[in-house]
């Protein structure tokens, strides 16, 4: 996504975005290294660019910003990974690489949550959209992540922005990249029974 498109996608939010959205003044350069120290990421290129040039904030865009809803922001990033251990402890995922399952459940969460700590953090987009941190790169893709049960929902952020927001003029044709654990579970690896999750909460 090169800055044109950016600044399309951020027009397309602020005109018609969801309910209760705006776009804000961007991220400044000691914003965004006071969020990667606080989380242990850094923003890659791309989104970076984008969230410089306009902050989207309110409904399920996440809150960077507003220090009142630092637990919401907390809950957000560490979703994923409580999700997946809510997986792990209800039988249905275990990761192959992990070697065998612990047969004591608090061991196999407990293994479970030290492979967790090493996969490639994810970075709230909105709602349950999610863009890898690694590599650290353009183009990674966008996934939706409800516990385990995790679709790719763009190749990249200008797919995604096409996808969920109906940025027609932004999309760009790209196969999905694949990227370190994340891409294996959206390929059903360590799918152990299909799972219908209730709807998330991230406190």
């Amino acid at each position: 996504m090169n800055e044109a498109k950016a600044r399309r996608f951020l027009r397309r939010i602020g005109r018609c975005g969801p309910g209760g959205t705006s776009v804000g003044p961007g991220l400044s350069a000691s914003e965004f290294e006071n969020i990667e120290r606080e989380f242990h990421f850094v923003f890659p290129p791309d989104l970076r660019l984008l969230l410089s040039l306009g902050l989207p904030q309110g409904g399920a865009f996440p809150p960077w910003r507003e220090l009142s809803l630092r637990s919401e922001l907390v809950g957000r990033m560490t979703w994923p990974v409580r999700g997946t251990l809510m997986d792990v402890e209800s039988g249905a995922f275990w990761y192959p690489a992990w070697g065998p399952k612990p047969a004591g459940l608090d061991e196999a969460k407990a293994a479970a949550g030290r492979e967790l700590a090493a996969v490639p953090r994810l970075i709230p987009l909105y709602s349950h959209r999610y863009l890898p941190a690694e590599p650290c790169e353009s183009g990674n893709p966008v996934l939706s992540v409800y516990q385990t049960e995790i679709i790719c929902y763009g190749a990249n952020l200008a797919d995604y922005a096409a996808n969920e927001f109906g940025c027609t003029g932004v999309k760009e044709k790209a196969s999905a990249k694949r990227v370190r654990y994340w891409s294996d579970v959206v390929d059903g690896m360590g799918i152990l029974r299909p799972n219908r999750h209730p709807k998330h909460d991230f406190s």
